[in-house]
């Protein structure tokens, strides 16, 4: 086909013009507003396609019914004996000191409110940067996600990963614990720490539906004549209030998973503090308490999260059998609840069913489970869930495939740390 002269100056002109604006868009702030834009649309047009709240996982492995109150073990893991001495009726025993009634409210100051808009999926570096901000770090979010989140697309930075970030480079500590409760939220704050929690919620997505998805949160108040806490959230607001009854049921589906950071000088006063807590085993067992008691208390979509919980609190005790019987358990309720309330982004934010069908020989269960995970994800920035793959692939005696899935874990987490000693383990190398 030929172009006259007029048509030809056009077209090279439109080219240069195209050039000029995407040089201009990659190098100006307005990069990542733009980019993200592009993900929105992406994102809406893949799920216009694919519906994953309309899978459910079926383990392979026939659901065994769990017992109520039963810890089954692999590795014991019984509950420390505990001597109790009692008093004789006339006894001296100096009494314990009556605890300090809490405020009916507070609200703490000096609160750095960093939004998570412009960036893709920067919940977990923009709520740390609150926490941290709040203690005096001068930094941004973005020095947080340069670390935990080296690739946009990556869905969910862990509550370790968000320690680790604290504890490795800043001057300051952090810790998280499991099975927290509202009243110690309210204490650690009444006593200026504020709590980063993670928990799950029905928002609207980027597809513009209404959705189960994770969430972090920042707590600084409390309010007990409203019964709410106010929170400081990244995607809503600073200040935002939500009501205890709210934050229980969100904070569940994340077995009530609670971050504090803290100064390392005032380490004693926070560990004083948190009592049990403070002692992660402990934490862990009543987690587990507290989850078995709700499998049976609960219905629904909560008694989903609870059984997962009971699952997660089995891994942490090294109680594997009883973990994976407690995941199947909760797989088997998922598959009762209707498809606009599954929480089906689950195992983008949690990874016990791999630990617990990994460490119980239910090779095909990981790959199945991972398999469907990357099915219901627009991108495939699942690092864990590669591992895990990986690592069954590799017990499986697939090591082809074990060395293709820990390669694509570092190609979207780059230097994360499990594919590098998997590979080391194993002998191998990315191409």
């Amino acid at each position: 086909m030929k172009f006259n002269k007029n048509t030809r100056t056009i077209l090279v002109g439109g080219l240069l013009l195209l050039v000029v604006v995407c040089v201009i868009v990659m190098v100006s702030p307005l990069r990542e507003n733009v980019l993200y834009k592009a993900n929105q649309l992406y994102t809406r047009l893949f799920y216009a396609i694919k519906a994953p709240e309309k899978e459910a996982f079926v383990p392979d492995t026939p659901v065994v019914t769990a017992t109520p109150g039963v810890l089954f073990t692999v590795t014991p893991s019984a509950p420390p004996t505990v001597t109790v001495t009692l008093q004789p009726e006339e006894s001296t025993a100096t009494p314990a000191p009556t605890a300090t009634p809490l405020p009916e409210s507070v609200k703490l100051e000096h609160i750095k409110y960093f939004d998570q808009h412009g960036l893709y999926n920067y919940c977990a570096p923009a709520n740390l940067a609150m926490a941290l901000a709040y203690w005096g770090w001068e930094g941004d979010r973005t020095d947080v996600g340069e670390v935990v989140k080296p690739n946009d697309e990556d869905f969910n930075v862990m509550p370790y990963e968000l320690v680790d970030y604290v504890n490795q480079n800043t001057s300051y500590r952090a810790i998280y614990r499991t099975g927290g409760s509202e009243d110690l939220i309210k204490k650690l704050v009444a006593n200026e720490f504020p709590v980063l929690l993670e928990a799950g919620r029905y928002m609207v997505d980027l597809t513009g539906k209404l959705s189960w998805m994770g969430h972090y949160t920042f707590v600084t108040g409390y309010d007990e004549a409203a019964q709410e806490f106010v929170t400081q959230d990244s995607y809503y607001t600073a200040d935002y209030k939500v009501t205890y009854t709210e934050m229980e049921e969100w904070w569940r589906a994340f077995n009530y998973v609670f971050i504090v950071v803290y100064p390392s000088e005032q380490e004693t006063e926070l560990f004083e503090l948190l009592g049990d807590y403070a002692d992660a085993e402990t934490a862990y067992r009543i987690t587990y308490d507290q989850a078995t008691n709700e499998v049976w208390s609960l219905t629904d979509v909560q008694q989903y999260f609870a059984w997962f919980n009971r699952g997660s609190s089995m891994v942490a005790l090294n109680d594997y059998v009883g973990a994976a019987e407690s995941f199947d358990q909760a797989f088997l309720a998922y598959q009762g609840l209707s498809e606009d309330v599954r929480p089906w982004r689950m195992m983008w934010y949690q990874t016990g069913p791999y630990y617990a069908y990994y460490l119980t020989g239910r090779y095909d269960d990981v790959i199945r489970l991972a398999d469907q995970t990357f099915e219901g994800a627009r991108t495939k920035s699942l690092e864990e869930s590669y591992v895990w793959r990986g690592r069954a692939y590799a017990a499986l005696g697939s090591l082809g495939d074990a060395n293709a899935d820990f390669c694509s874990a570092l190609e979207y987490h780059p230097g994360f740390a499990p594919a590098e000693t998997e590979l080391q383990n194993l002998g191998l190398t990315c191409p």
